[in-house]
């Protein structure tokens, strides 16, 4: 048995370096080094977006004079009010202006941005979405009256 698989080994060999050599279809370029490889075709990245979250909830806005705006760009949720506070700060350090809502459930929400127009929430979802990659959960609420 080792007869015969030694020989088709070796057959098999030589016709696959043969046939790269006769072609001229190699990985390597054949410019004055035979060893310079070529460029590989880039493909272009495409960044999945995922569907938008939307929740309805009966919220107020707290510590802060309150608006009354219909959908709310929300960026984080909390249980305990003073985790949704240090939060906050953070994103003030980031150039954002938080506010802090509490809806019927005793849940912090953190909203970026407050809109009474649904698409100009909705872009601001998907701007942040594509901005900051931590992000990348960011929801919109809307509010019940």
């Amino acid at each position: 048995m080792r007869k015969i698989i030694l020989p088709v080994a070796i057959f098999i060999g030589l016709i696959g370096c043969r046939s790269l050599s006769d072609t001229g279809s190699s990985s390597f370029s054949d410019s004055n080094s035979p060893y310079v490889k070529e460029e590989p075709k880039v493909k272009p990245v495409v960044k999945e977006t995922k569907d938008i979250v939307v929740k309805e909830e009966k919220v107020k806005v707290i510590e802060e004079e309150d608006k009354s705006f219909k959908y709310y760009v929300i960026i984080g949720s909390f249980k305990v009010l003073s985790n949704a506070k240090t939060y906050k700060s953070t994103l003030i350090e980031e150039g954002f202006t938080p506010v802090i809502l509490e809806n019927e459930n005793g849940l912090y929400r953190v909203s970026v941005a407050a809109y009474n127009d649904e698409m100009d929430a909705r872009n601001k979802v998907g701007m942040i979405r594509n901005q900051y990659e931590k992000y990348n959960d960011t929801w919109l609420l809307i509010r019940k009256m």
